[in-house]
């Protein structure tokens, strides 16, 4: 969308891809995005429904600060809960481990033996800095690249 408009999609209406149903800055794999006000601008993993996927949700429009965030989503406890967080300025994902299995998961994806914080696919158990453009927050237009 970058390309077309000059700044990076901040939700999924209007964009020429997108899972069949995405609208707003939100969409669940299974179940549906809803919210209480019915546009789902505000909802939560809870709110998926009867869903057990994940609620990925798009925030914000700005290279060096708009991410995309996908949340492990279920009506019940989780077997595998875990969140993955990626700045599109960034090379790296972050993933926190909400549960045992969950940081068990994050260990093998950032290729680490114990979890003991989130950590960074590019960088292992320590989560990077603010601007290194890895994991960490990015801090001006163009890092990370």
């Amino acid at each position: 969308k970058y390309l077309q408009i000059n700044k990076y999609a901040g939700e999924y209406t209007g964009l020429d891809v997108s899972p069949k149903g995405a609208t707003g800055a939100g969409y669940c794999t299974k179940g549906t995005y809803a919210a209480a006000s019915g546009t789902g601008e505000n909802a939560t993993p809870e709110s998926c429904g009867d869903g057990n996927g994940f609620m990925v949700t798009i925030d914000g429009t700005a290279y060096n600060a708009g991410k995309v965030t996908s949340n492990r989503v279920g009506p019940n406890t989780l077997q595998y809960d875990y969140t993955l967080e990626r700045y599109y300025a960034n090379t790296g994902t972050k993933c926190t481990g909400n549960n045992d299995n969950g940081k068990a998961l994050c260990a093998d994806f950032c290729g680490i033996d114990d979890y003991t914080a989130a950590c960074c696919s590019e960088k292992g158990s320590v989560t990077p800095a603010v601007g290194d453009g890895l994991c960490g927050v990015p801090t001006a237009a163009g890092s990370g690249v």
